[in-house]
């Protein structure tokens, strides 16, 4: 059955798929088919007791718990008790409060990663997901998933940190998120046809969102594309799973609680969009780092600071009305849930990773930077990372599977004899190596009405210029979107850093891409030089 029946249109919208503002939650007329579900947590080890909370139209449903992969492994299969419960109005805030309706003891003998729980009644369905920890180390590699990320697009419920229901007149996005609440449609898995981000519409033309026009027509959240499980991480597992490349899985959310979480493992992995981190996770990671650890980005877009709760259950991220609303300005401002590179924290966000967010970010769609190489520029084809490539200087790598973009990460930078180095006061807290480097922009350019975006415009461009550089001016909004992302390798500590600074690295694993998958091998397999 189609899920397209239980979306909500949000206040004010238009029924447009990219400016509209739609959502999926309970239908309070449970005469219709439906069952919803979640987990009590967000990750569990094997040993412990997982609950499952939920409300369905029918007195029982079905639940089926898998473990993804290639070929999905069940691992249950059993009737639990359905009925309605209420729904709060602000569940996405604070949790659905749904009854427990199953509790079950994880089995010692299930191997860690990303398991799937599908409720089902007689027409219709959807799917939660928790994570399993590894009772011990069981592989070299760590999959760090980026729940940070995934809790800040789910929009189950109406709100998330881009969109809501909260604030004085019920249109705001929602500075608290809770965990306790089901996926929306998307983030668990893909529909066949489902288009990926990037997309370069004809110039002088407006640019379309293909993503988000399907996502309105087939049920999916507006957000399915930007973050969850089945956007990076899962495509990416899948190709590991193929390649023979065991993964042990964690997330942030474990993270953030365990300073020794990393300790055990050769490398620590980190895929897609991990755009919104803790204090208390960019601490662990560059503990871990600085004491020798090695870490695998291929992400973008490392941004936001949040903040968690005790119980793990609710994320909070003011971001743009920070300054004015975060109860950290009247107390310890370098928590403030802003920019990493806002004034107030003091810790840049290159100083972790090497890259920032706030240095172009966008490439590859809208009017950003959408008709560029599609991939990094090669500016150093003797790096180690590049070895059996047969890429050279001035090459372009990823270029047909379009690796470079959504959302990227770059530096500042300066030429040298004909090769990029990091300028002067860019936070680094090591010795950065430029790979691979190409444009990005905050800004999506128009030249006039009939081609003006809709969507981002000049919106991010502004708050960039007015957060970071503190005025929006011409000299300013010049310098937020003029950026790059980059392909770098960055030393800190005993440690190092291998940035691909890129949301759609994945992209070229997806389309088997020889190149992208040669540069996956050397960094996830290699010796780092």
């Amino acid at each position: 059955m189609s899920l397209r029946g239980f979306f909500v249109a949000g206040p004010g919208d238009d029924g447009d798929p990219v400016t509209g503002f739609y959502y999926q939650t309970v239908d309070p007329d449970f005469s219709r088919p439906q069952a919803w579900g979640y987990t009590d947590r967000l990750s569990y080890a094997p040993g412990e007791t997982l609950a499952l909370h939920g409300v369905a139209s029918a007195a029982r449903v079905q639940v089926t718990i898998a473990r993804d992969g290639l070929v999905p492994q069940t691992v249950l299969q059993t009737v639990i008790p359905g009925g309605f419960a209420f729904t709060p109005p602000d569940c996405s805030v604070t949790g659905c409060g749904w009854p427990e309706r199953h509790r079950l003891a994880i089995p010692a003998d299930w191997p860690s990663g990303v398991y799937t729980v599908t409720f089902a009644v007689p027409g219709h369905a959807s799917q939660h997901m928790f994570v399993l920890r590894p009772a011990r180390p069981a592989a070299r590699i760590l999959f760090l998933l980026a729940t940070g990320t995934w809790c800040a697009y789910n929009d189950w419920g109406g709100s998330n940190h881009y969109q809501g229901l909260t604030g004085p007149h019920g249109v705001e996005f929602a500075a608290e998120v809770s965990l306790l609440r089901p996926w929306a449609q998307g983030f668990v898995a893909w529909p066949a046809g489902a288009p990926r981000i990037p997309h370069a519409s004809p110039l002088l033309s407006r640019p379309r969102y293909p993503h988000m026009e399907f996502a309105r027509a087939n049920g999916l959240s507006k957000k399915y594309a930007s973050s969850g499980w089945a956007a990076f991480e899962r495509p990416f597992a899948l190709w590991c799973e193929g390649q023979g490349i065991a993964l042990d899985y964690a997330t942030q959310h474990d993270l953030h609680r365990d300073p020794g979480l990393l300790a055990p493992y050769d490398r620590v992995l980190i895929v897609g969009h991990d755009e919104y981190w803790t204090w208390e996770m960019r601490d662990h990671l560059d503990a871990h780092v600085a004491a020798g650890g090695r870490v695998a980005r291929f992400a973008g877009n490392f941004f936001w600071q949040t903040r968690l709760s005790a119980d793990l259950a609710t994320q909070t991220c003011y971001k743009y009305r920070a300054e004015a609303e975060d109860p950290a300005m009247q107390g310890d401002r370098t928590r403030l849930t802003s920019y990493w590179d806002h004034p107030f924290t003091g810790r840049p966000a290159a100083a972790s990773m090497g890259l920032t967010g706030s240095m172009g970010v966008y490439a590859g769609w809208s009017r950003c930077a959408a008709h560029g190489a599609g991939g990094f520029t090669i500016w150093r084809p003797d790096h180690w990372s590049l070895a059996g490539t047969g890429l050279g200087y001035g090459d372009v790598l990823g270029a047909a599977s379009k690796v470079f973009g959504y959302e990227v990460d770059g530096i500042d930078y300066e030429m040298r004899k004909g090769l990029p180095h990091p300028a002067p006061g860019s936070g680094l807290e090591g010795e950065l190596v430029i790979v691979g480097l190409s444009p990005a922009t905050t800004l999506a350019h128009s030249t006039g009405p009939h081609d003006e975006d809709r969507f981002i415009g000049r919106y991010d461009a502004e708050e960039v210029a007015r957060i970071v550089y503190g005025r929006v001016d011409d000299e300013t909004m010049g310098l937020a979107s003029r950026g790059n992302g980059c392909m770098a390798e960055y030393r800190r500590g005993r440690g190092a850093v291998f940035n691909a600074g890129s949301c759609e690295w994945v992209a070229g694993l997806i389309a088997r891409e020889r190149q992208v998958e040669q540069v996956t091998r050397n960094i996830l397999l290699g010796d780092w030089g």
